[in-house]
């Protein structure tokens, strides 16, 4: 039997933690304009966020799991 492939688009997304959830990055925050988008609002994109429950099973499965 064949290896797994995982899918290399989303490897670059997604990263597990040691514990095993999956992280993503949070959307809206490549292509600034300067001045464009708060202060504020940057601050709260910063950072990763959980994958939502729906989708886990699905990225999970993209990345070999």
């Amino acid at each position: 039997m064949p290896k797994q492939k995982t899918r290399r688009s989303a490897a670059k997304r997604f990263t597990v933690t040691g514990t095993g959830k999956l992280r993503r990055r949070q959307s809206g925050r490549a292509h600034l304009v300067v001045g464009k988008k708060s202060d504020r609002r940057m601050r709260r994109l910063k950072g990763d966020a959980a994958v939502s429950h729906a989708d886990t099973e699905r990225v999970g499965r993209m990345l070999g799991r």
